[in-house]
């Protein structure tokens, strides 16, 4: 049985890990805020801006010079999936949920004889997909030290991405990342950005009501070729903030447990504590009734 100076050590130890699970809860949910907000912003931006280009690439949909972003390149064989992690861990199952999202479709794709590329964002994806798929990942990115992520950095990767696509290293092109839902939901989505995905069918594009009529000027394809980019940058951009609010969320749920674990632990350490000097009391008055009977 541990002494009662061990288990006094042990109940300051757990105590101080309380306090720091405390207080990072939060600075979780003081970041959550912000983070949610800006997701909460983003979305209808991003929703119009990929129906906007549904209708629009309707009209070039089949001819022949219709941009590589948004039919691809024709081919299926090379796809580069984009995984979007934190930087920092203590997020329960947030970071590893994307690397195993991840890996299963690599491996899906792998198994359909496709080729398969990896861009890493965020320290703890690189750091799951290492230990399986060192030589898929091309590129990783860490944002680690930065308090926000700006739409520059979704341009960054967007410019990549599109510079892989002109000099025909990939096909398609997909981003895995956390939906954020609540504080205590995110949900792992799959969205593919090249080639946009089109609607089962036209109503698709302008809900059930008539469709809207398109005047272009001066023609489909230019309008296109600069907005697509744009999309692409808005739809990576998109997906960094539904991270981003995403591991808040889930570091608030972890560590908001762990808090409430290390006060069970506390109430468990102070029991056997005064259980144990309970019976040192116990045995020393022992000792000195017997050793008064004694004399």
């Amino acid at each position: 049985m541990p002494s009662l100076k061990d288990l006094r050590g042990r109940i300051a130890s757990v105590k101080s890990t309380q306090k720091i699970t405390s207080a990072m809860k939060m600075v979780a949910a003081s970041k959550l805020r912000r983070a949610q907000s800006a997701v909460e912003a983003g979305r209808p931006y991003a929703d119009r801006m990929e129906r906007m280009l549904l209708a629009l690439a309707a009209s070039v949909r089949g001819s022949p010079t219709a941009p590589a972003m948004l039919v691809g390149t024709g081919k299926d064989h090379t796809h580069l999936l984009i995984a979007v992690t934190a930087d920092r861990g203590l997020a329960g199952a947030f970071n590893a949920s994307i690397g195993r999202a991840t890996r299963n479709l690599a491996r899906k794709l792998e198994g359909e004889g496709k080729t398969v590329k990896i861009i890493a964002v965020g320290r703890k994806g690189r750091d799951f997909l290492r230990r399986e798929m060192a030589d898929r990942i091309v590129h990783d990115i860490s944002y680690a030290g930065r308090k926000n992520i700006a739409f520059a950095d979704a341009q960054e990767i967007g410019e990549r991405v599109a510079g892989m696509l002109a000099r025909g290293e990939v096909d398609v092109v997909t981003i895995v990342y956390n939906r954020f839902r609540s504080v205590i939901s995110q949900i792992v989505t799959e969205q593919q950005l090249i080639p946009l995905p089109m609607p089962a069918n036209e109503n698709e594009e302008q809900g059930t009501g008539p469709r809207a009529i398109y005047e272009f000027e001066p023609d489909e394809e230019t309008i296109l070729a600069r907005l697509l980019p744009q999309n692409l940058s808005v739809q990576i951009y998109h997906a960094l903030l539904e991270s981003a609010a995403g591991e808040h969320g889930a570091r608030m749920t972890a560590m908001d447990s762990a808090t409430r674990n290390a006060g069970d632990m506390i109430k468990r350490l102070t029991l056997n504590y005064n259980r144990a000097r309970q019976a040192n009391i116990t045995k020393e008055l022992i000792e000195i009734i017997s050793g008064a009977e004694a004399v």
